[in-house]
């Protein structure tokens, strides 16, 4: 997943997935296809004399990381430009889009990608059901995260990703946001980190424009950090091992805040005034009685468990319609968020995850 700084509700991320070139298509539960073979051409890549920038930042890369600095540069003189990946990260020459949650929604909670996740879901129910016990994330959070990112591995990126990180650390100069240079090229680190120790191999790994690879679309920090084993066989493939996949992603969220038990949204009626109860950020800041003092409400009678939580009054807003719906949002909301720094991501996946729970229970009462 790419993180931009910011809250890009009307989001790029999206693109990540929705330009994508070349599907991905996962193998029954438990089975751990590789990646397709690379192709000749991939792996003989022609090397290129490096530029003195870029020795610098090789042998930074091997200081910081341990590596051999003859295998960083390598992998950094196999790689190459792609005006493709430059083009798709160049902010828009147009005027700025207005952000619309009602019509962000209906592009992720829609019936092909409900029909898919429950394909997707009764597929690998086993997988799903241990890994939710194992993690306490509900299946239905890691399923909707998946569809959001890949529509369960039809949209994963034919870009190198090796091509691709290349070009937003070197050829892709953003002066007013050097961060985002910074965040690329270590990006690009960790790829040639996991590439040393066998992970995965930098010179045919397939991803999106931005670098995220798999049916989660995890970039490489991710991947290092966040992705899991879960078939056992000591090898992460996030494009052809669904317990992987899922695995991963509920690891990821648990890293990152998730509670388990938690509702994403609690069940609170806010008060007329909610928008000034919006702090934006991404994470919770009040109270309960904050909450209740203000004039919120809620229908729950005896002490529930996300009261005893700090959480946080998110605004969807719908600039189209100059209006904006606002929820409650509990740690598991902004769990999320770092999946994808935007309310209107977490805000969808949680809805999507509940429009798959609602069919599958309309399917077993048939």
């Amino acid at each position: 997943m790419f993180k931009p700084n910011g809250f890009l509700q009307v989001s790029l991320l999206a693109l990540l997935t929705a330009c994508a070139a070349s599907p991905g298509t996962p193998t029954a539960s438990g089975s751990a296809m590789s990646s397709p073979e690379p192709t000749q051409a991939q792996v003989a890549r022609p090397s290129v004399p490096l530029s003195s920038s870029e020795q610098d930042y090789a042998l930074y890369v091997a200081q910081s990381r341990q590596l051999p600095v003859n295998h960083v540069e390598n992998r950094l003189s196999q790689a190459s430009y792609n005006a493709r990946v430059a083009e798709l990260m160049s902010p828009a020459k147009t005027t700025r889009v207005r952000r619309s949650w009602t019509v962000y929604r209906k592009r992720v909670v829609e019936p092909i990608r409900i029909r898919a996740g429950l394909e997707f879901w009764q597929q690998h129910q086993n997988t799903l059901e241990q890994t939710a016990k194992q993690y306490g994330v509900p299946a239905s959070i890691i399923v909707a995260i998946i569809g959001v990112e890949t529509v369960y591995g039809r949209h994963t990126g034919g870009f190198s990703v090796l091509d691709a990180l290349y070009t937003l650390s070197f050829r892709h100069p953003e002066p007013a946001r050097p961060e985002r240079v910074q965040m690329f090229r270590e990006q690009l680190a960790d790829l040639i980190e996991l590439d040393y120790a066998g992970q995965l191999d930098a010179t045919s790994a397939k991803g999106s424009f931005a670098g995220a690879i798999g049916l989660p679309q995890f970039m490489p920090g991710s991947l290092k950090l966040y992705a899991v084993d879960g078939d056992g066989d000591k090898h992460i493939d996030l494009h052809g091992s669904v317990p992987d996949v899922v695995a991963s992603v509920a690891n990821f969220l648990i890293m990152h805040g998730w509670q388990p038990g938690l509702p994403v949204f609690a069940p609170v009626k806010l008060p007329a005034n909610a928008k000034t109860l919006v702090a934006g950020g991404l994470k919770p800041t009040l109270t309960w009685d904050t909450l209740k003092l203000a004039g919120a409400t809620t229908q729950v009678g005896s002490p529930q468990a996300w009261q005893t939580y700090e959480l946080g009054v998110v605004d969807l807003v719908d600039e189209t319609q100059q209006r904006a719906e606002y929820r409650t949002a509990t740690p598991n909301f902004f769990a999320i968020t770092q999946y994808n720094r935007s309310y209107f991501y977490a805000a969808s996946v949680a809805d999507l995850a509940q429009a798959l729970e609602s069919e599958r229970r309309k399917l077993a009462a048939r």
